[in-house]
């Protein structure tokens, strides 16, 4: 309340000082401006008369000024007995002035009320850190946990009677061998499957004590796992020791990275977080277990970390298979072309939308070199230069793409911006056939970019120059194939109208467009 009181005043005080300043205008104590002009007449007037005695100024002219000033001083004298007083600000001014700065305080206040943070203490880093370290040593153990986990969890749907017939049995079984690993593991599986967590742990810490040594890292993070979802998500002391383990064991071990990230951020350390599972995002495949859950909070994770400009890396994604890759060996060099290109716009158009890694902002530039569009790679490098300025190890690699060597085509030129093609010269070459082969090496995420580049390129390519119907039976296939149907049905009406006089030739698209299901 105290600092409502305070602001309140703080407003009043300036809104007061603010509205008698525009009330009193030009002073009201002091002679108006015209009577002010009436002395400066008189002055003028017994000047000219001291310029005629002194032979300056002529009768003649002399009387003419004398009129001139005669009639301006009588003017500034009516103005001085009307009253007249120009410095003072008109009164539906002064009215809108009032009305206008109460609601911009109104509106204000208004504002803070909704958005802003009564009382609220500043945060300085060593504070929160403090805080942090509080809160992660004051976390509750396993068993203090596993208890309030208990208390919180919902009545668990009863399992199938066989299947709790069967547990009994392997429990009696382990209970007679319990030096058994093989039956430590399907007791500590079954467990889990039943939502038994706290006795599926236990279960596993006896197994990965049983092991030693020879225990993996993946053993030790699956206990960890375990002892996770038994205190309801809480990673407590002691399975924070568990991960601690399984990293010794692998450095890398995804599980374990995974939920030490998860108690970083648990621990108010959102800034170590972020660098655990940026590295996790980038290095694991897309179909591990812990990529969903980072990719819908990564976003978020970077901002309380302050990573502002944090774009995530894209999915890497499955792609075309090596089969797709060699059959494109077969393409004639227009569409090679078209491919290369179709290929380079696409990661210029996506980098320019969504932004991306500093490979892909090198693989760019040193393409776009090759291709020989020099000016154009110099644009893009230069852009990357304010993104990545203070990344260091991220600006070495697009420097060593921006010095990448130019296309065949600008050599030859002897340097420079790449000579625009004539009208009926032939197609920049594509890549040979071996080198399309080798293209199968290259990363899911290319080989995708690659394949949509080439399908793009080649619709463009038609859509403004036309070609054969081979060429848009092509299309119309590969788009349907993408799961592209709405840009394959367009495809598909272009090329009708593309052929409307080569019946053949429209039978032919009309085939393509059969088969993809959108044709009768």
């Amino acid at each position: 309340m105290l600092f409502w009181i305070i602001a309140a005043a703080l407003v009043a005080i300036i809104m007061l000082l603010f509205v008698l300043a525009v009330m009193r205008g030009g002073a009201s104590d002091q002679a108006p401006a015209a009577s002010y002009d009436v002395q400066v007449y008189r002055e003028q007037l017994r000047d000219i008369e001291r310029d005629v005695e002194r032979g300056v100024t002529s009768a003649e002219e002399a009387e003419r000024a004398k009129l001139e000033i005669s009639r301006r001083m009588l003017e500034a004298d009516r103005k001085v007995q009307a009253g007249s007083d120009t410095s003072r600000a008109p009164q539906g001014a002064m009215i809108a002035l009032i009305v206008g700065g109460a609601a911009l305080v109104g509106g204000t206040f208004w504002l803070y009320g909704r958005m802003g943070a009564e009382g609220y203490s500043d945060q300085p880093i060593a504070e929160r850190y403090a805080f942090a370290d509080k809160r992660y040593d004051s976390r509750p153990s396993q068993e203090a946990a596993e208890k309030m986990a208990a208390a919180r969890q919902l009545n668990q749907p009863k399992p199938d009677p066989k299947f709790v017939e069967l547990m009994v049995k392997l429990r009696e079984a382990v209970a007679k061998n319990p030096n058994d690993p093989r039956g430590l593991e399907l007791l500590s599986r079954n467990e889990a499957a039943m939502g038994n967590f706290d006795a599926a742990w236990q279960a596993q810490q006896r197994l990965v004590a049983l092991k030693g040594d020879s225990a993996s890292a993946d053993e030790y993070a699956q206990l960890g796992e375990m002892m996770v979802v038994a205190a309801g998500g809480l990673i407590t002391p002691e399975a924070e020791k568990v991960f601690a383990t399984a990293l010794q064991k692998d450095p890398k071990n995804g599980l374990s990275l995974y939920y030490v990230g998860l108690m970083m951020a648990q621990n108010s350390r959102e800034d170590r977080a972020f660098r655990i599972w940026d590295g996790l995002l980038r290095n694991s495949p897309d179909d591990a277990p812990w990529m969903p859950a980072i990719r819908d909070n990564i976003n978020e994770l970077a901002w309380l970390a302050g990573e502002s400009d944090y774009t995530p890396p894209m999915p890497k994604g499955v792609g075309p298979s090596q089969a797709d890759i060699a059959a494109a060996a077969d393409m004639t060099p227009a569409e090679r072309q078209d491919m290369i290109r179709g290929m380079v716009n696409q990661l210029n158009d996506r980098l320019a939308q969504e932004g991306g890694s500093a490979d892909d902002w090198a693989r760019l530039i040193s393409s776009l070199r090759m291709l020989g569009e020099v000016k154009r790679a110099d644009t893009i490098y230069g852009e990357a230069k304010g993104k990545f300025a203070a990344r260091p190890e991220d600006m070495a690699k697009i420097d060593a793409a921006h010095q990448a060597p130019v296309g065949k085509a600008l050599a030859d030129a002897g340097g420079g911006a790449a000579p625009a093609p004539a009208q009926n010269a032939p197609m920049m070459p594509g890549p040979s056939a071996e080198q399309m082969k080798d293209a199968a090496q290259m990363s899911p995420e290319d080989r995708k970019q690659m394949i949509q580049g080439m399908v793009d390129g080649l619709f463009d390519r038609l859509t403004t120059e036309g070609g054969t119907a081979a060429e848009w039976s092509r299309v119309v296939s590969s788009l349907a194939t993408l799961g592209e149907k709405d840009r394959a049905a367009e495809a598909w009406g272009e090329a009708q109208q593309a052929l409307a006089n080569d019946p053949a030739g429209l039978a032919q698209v009309q085939a393509a467009a059969q088969a993809a299901g959108l044709a009768q």
